[in-house]
C-alpha cells in the first residue's frame, strides 16, 4: 500500500484561481486545488466540464483565461515542464513505423529517464515482453496503451496527467493502471486521474476533485 502523503511539505502543484474559456465561452472555473506528493487525484464530472481541458491547461498545451499554477512552489513554466510533467492523453503520441523500444528510446531522448530503469524493462513490467521489436501499427490498441505506460515508467516526471488511463484496456491492464499509479505515489510522485469507470481505486481510495461546467 502506498504510503499517505504528508501535507507538511508544500504541494507539488497549487492551481489558484485557474479558468479556461474558449472563443469567450467559460468553460471551467475558477478552480483552486492542490496536490501533494503521493497523492493520487480522481478529476470527476459529466461530459463537457472540462476535465480533458483541465489536464491540458496543467501541461502547458492550452493557456488559462485567467488563475496561477505553481510547481513545486515555482510559477510553471514549458521549460519546467519538460521534466517535470507527463501527459498521457486520449492519442497515444506513438510512431506507428517505430517499435515499441524505439518509441520509448525517443522519449528518453527528449525527457531523460528516471534512474534504475530501462526500456526493456519497462516494456516487461507492463507486460509487452516479447513485443519489443514489433512496429507499433501492428499493436492493438491496448497494447499500444501499455506502451505508453512503460513511458510514464522511464521518464523522471514526478506529476503524472493521466487522461482516461483505463481505456482500451482488459481487466489486467487496469490493475497494472492501478498498480502503476500505487508504485508512483509511494516513490513521491503524484497524479491527476479521469475516468469514466469505477476503476480509478488506489489502495487508500484517491482523493477526488469535482468540475463543473461553468454555468450559462
Amino acid at each position: 500500500m502506498a504510503a499517505l502523503p504528508s501535507h507538511d511539505a508544500p504541494p507539488l502543484l497549487h492551481a489558484r484561481g485557474l479558468a479556461f474559456a474558449r472563443n469567450d465561452e467559460p468553460v471551467f472555473g475558477p478552480l483552486d486545488f492542490t496536490l501533494h506528493a503521493g497523492e493520487v487525484v480522481l478529476i470527476e464530472g459529466d461530459n463537457g466540464a472540462g476535465k480533458t481541458t483541465l489536464l491540458k491547461v496543467l501541461s502547458g498545451l492550452l493557456e488559462p483565461a485567467s488563475g496561477e499554477i505553481l510547481l513545486d512552489g515555482e510559477p510553471l513554466t514549458l521549460a519546467r515542464l519538460s521534466h517535470k510533467v507527463a501527459l498521457l492523453g486520449h492519442l497515444p503520441g506513438l510512431k506507428g513505423d517505430l517499435t515499441p523500444l524505439e518509441n520509448l528510446r525517443f522519449a528518453t531522448g527528449l525527457f531523460g529517464s528516471r534512474p534504475g530503469t530501462d526500456a526493456t524493462a519497462a516494456l516487461a513490467e507492463v507486460g509487452l515482453e516479447g513485443y519489443e521489436d514489433v512496429p507499433t501499427r501492428q499493436l492493438s490498441a491496448g497494447q499500444k496503451k501499455r506502451v505508453t505506460l512503460a513511458r510514464l515508467l522511464l521518464v523522471p516526471a514526478m506529476l503524472w496527467l493521466l487522461d482516461e488511463p483505463y481505456a482500451n484496456l482488459d481487466r489486467g491492464g487496469i490493475d497494472l493502471v492501478n498498480r502503476l499509479l500505487d508504485a508512483h505515489a509511494a516513490r513521491g510522485g503524484a497524479a491527476l486521474v479521469t475516468s469514466h469507470g469505477a476503476y480509478a481505486f488506489t489502495s487508500g481510495a484517491p482523493r477526488r476533485l469535482p468540475i463543473r461546467p461553468v454555468a450559462a
